[in-house]
């Protein structure tokens, strides 16, 4: 194998591409910002409605009939138990649905996406710029659950530390590229809420959200485990309330594999996409 060696104050060969493929997915990205900045307030608020009726129905009201009978694996109360599962839940679907409809309105609506096909730049950094505003979208609301959290629970460092937010980032990751081939795949709104319904909902329900997957039969304990929500669910719940070695450290290679497996899938689509 043959290494370029770089100059003094010159970039090597092997980290040129690199460097192109990051300011290219940046420019990607800053399209999208400019117009979500103007709309901060409502997106940060736009999926904290789901996760606080939750919080009152089955944390304050339910959890206050199993907290007498039952001790959660994780947390003091049920209601601490559920909450890091609405911070999973309200990054999933907001980084889905945000990257889903922004494409579809460029594509279905402004006509404006035939233009985006056209950059001078690599499949993936049009991928990973559309994922990048879906994840920084996922973080806005997320935000906004987690300081819901600490008020319910006064434990700040619970819900702000490293670990923490490091799920949530992969967390957003993995569906915001999944929002992305969604996105370049229907044909219309329509189109979007199937996917809604037959892979989100189900999903929020199904990924240990509101319980603990650990005890469940073989059988639904596999289907369980083949969504990605639950290992986001399992992981910031352990970072949350659990020490470090008790961490499901698999959750970590888990999301990343799919976030990376998503990427290279909405490269090819991006590399083959007609409109």
């Amino acid at each position: 194998m043959i290494k370029a060696i770089a100059k003094p104050g010159q970039a090597s060969r092997v980290d040129l591409p690199l460097r192109t493929l990051w300011a290219d997915t940046l420019t990607v990205f800053w399209g999208d910002w400019l117009d979500l900045r103007v709309r901060i307030p409502q997106v940060a608020a736009s999926g904290l409605v789901s996760p606080l009726i939750y919080i009152l129905a089955f944390g304050l009201g339910l959890g206050s009939a199993i907290d007498q009978v039952a001790t959660p694996s994780a947390g003091d109360t049920y209601l601490e138990f559920i909450l890091p599962g609405m911070v999973a839940l309200s990054s999933m679907v907001i980084s889905f649905g945000g990257t889903t409809f922004s494409i579809c309105g460029d594509r279905l609506f402004t006509k404006t996406f035939e233009e985006m096909l056209l950059y001078p730049v690599h499949p993936l950094a049009l991928h990973l710029g559309k994922m990048l505003a879906g994840i920084v979208r996922g973080l806005m609301t997320a935000s906004t659950v987690m300081l819901v959290a600490v008020l319910f629970t006064h434990k700040f460092w619970s819900f702000v530390n490293p670990l923490f937010l490091l799920v949530v980032v992969l967390n957003c990751a993995v569906f915001a590229g999944l929002g992305v081939i969604v996105g370049l795949n229907v044909k219309s709104l329509e189109s979007v809420g199937l996917f809604n319904n037959f892979l989100i909902v189900p999903m929020s329900f199904l990924g240990g959200t509101f319980f603990d997957p650990t005890p469940l039969p073989v059988a639904l304990k596999t289907i369980v485990y083949l969504l990605p929500l639950t290992y986001t669910t399992l992981g910031l719940r352990a970072a949350a309330y659990k020490p470090l070695a008790d961490f499901p450290w698999y959750s970590l290679p888990v999301l990343l594999a799919g976030a990376v497996g998503l990427a290279f899938m909405g490269a090819y689509q991006f590399s083959h996409q007609q409109d």
